[in-house]
């Protein structure tokens, strides 16, 4: 026990080492964080598990095998970076708005928020009244500029008039997206990149995978009505939430508009936005109204009452 406590009090840390462990600790929060909710988590698992088979392969003299990982290393690292580039891009990008002043909000950036989102919500929700299709992509801190060269530059004021001109149907801009940057329209008919996520290409149409795949890329928000419902749907970072109204949809943009890149996006909470698809259907099935049949008699009452019980 006496030997113990000597080599405690023996022990002397340095503030050189605390720091270098702090910084350490924070850099690794920083890359899960950057990869969390992407197909780079697997990708890490992968490394971990083939990292742990060649310390076990080198412990117990596995010669061939610890030749065969060292070789398959330098081709793995070439072929990461290709299979998995859209991911590194986006924390590079991440990484690069780190230092921005971004978040140094102007005096009126409050106001141009609220109408920004306003005229946009407005615009989506009078667009899928009518089940015409639309795509709005909203600029944040990342520039759309090479996005926006792929149509039509307009750079007009932005109004609810003009987007819902622009997407009439059989209109010569109305398949592409429309741009939106600060309260000015800057371009129209973009071409925007799919999204590569698997589990999105049965579930949505090519409007919302458009969508989906410009917010994995970079941090821009994007509001999609869909032309076969009519439903009004809010993107955000790969992630989707659908069936929203007019109020919800405009406090929801200005919420995210003000945000700060460097914290966590806060949406009201009856439109935050889902993890997975599957949250998404039961989260706008938990807020549809039950409909009650009036023909519906004793037994079908029980029913209900039957079926409405917790199971």
């Amino acid at each position: 026990m006496d030997q113990l406590v000597d080599l405690v009090k023996s022990l002397q840390v340095e503030p050189v080492a605390l720091l270098d462990i702090a910084l350490t600790a924070l850099l690794i929060y920083g890359l899960f964080s950057l990869i969390r909710g992407t197909r780079a988590v697997r990708l890490v698992i992968g490394v971990t598990v083939l990292y742990v088979i060649y310390v076990l392969a080198q412990a117990f003299g596995l010669q061939l095998l610890s030749q065969i990982l060292q070789a398959g290393a330098v081709v793995g690292l070439l072929a990461v970076v290709v299979v998995f580039q859209p991911e590194l891009r986006r924390a590079l990008e991440r990484i690069g708005r780190f230092g921005s002043m971004g978040w140094l909000l102007a005096p009126g950036a409050r106001a141009s928020s609220e109408r920004v989102g306003a005229i946009i919500a407005k615009a989506a929700v009078a667009l899928g009244a009518r089940k015409t299709g639309a795509l709005i992509v909203i600029e944040r801190e990342t520039g759309l500029t090479d996005a926006a060269e792929t149509g039509v530059m307009i750079d007009a004021h932005l109004s609810v008039e003009l987007l819902q001109t622009i997407f009439t149907p059989h209109s010569a801009l109305h398949d592409g997206a429309a741009i939106v940057r600060h309260e000015r329209l800057v371009s129209a008919g973009v071409v925007l990149p799919l999204s590569e996520t698997g589990v999105y290409r049965e579930r949505f149409g090519t409007r919302h995978r458009a969508a989906l795949g410009i917010t994995e890329q970079t941090d821009a928000i994007a509001v999609v009505v869909s032309e076969e419902t009519g439903s009004v749907s809010l993107v955000e970072g790969g992630r989707i939430v659908r069936d929203l109204d007019e109020p919800r949809l405009a406090k929801a943009l200005v919420e995210l508009l003000e945000d700060s890149p460097l914290t966590a996006v806060r949406l009201p909470e009856r439109v935050r936005l889902p993890e997975r698809a599957s949250q998404i259907s039961r989260s706008i099935a938990s807020r549809r109204p039950r409909r009650r049949n009036a023909k519906s008699g004793p037994a079908s009452s029980a029913t209900t009452a039957s079926s409405n019980r917790p199971e």
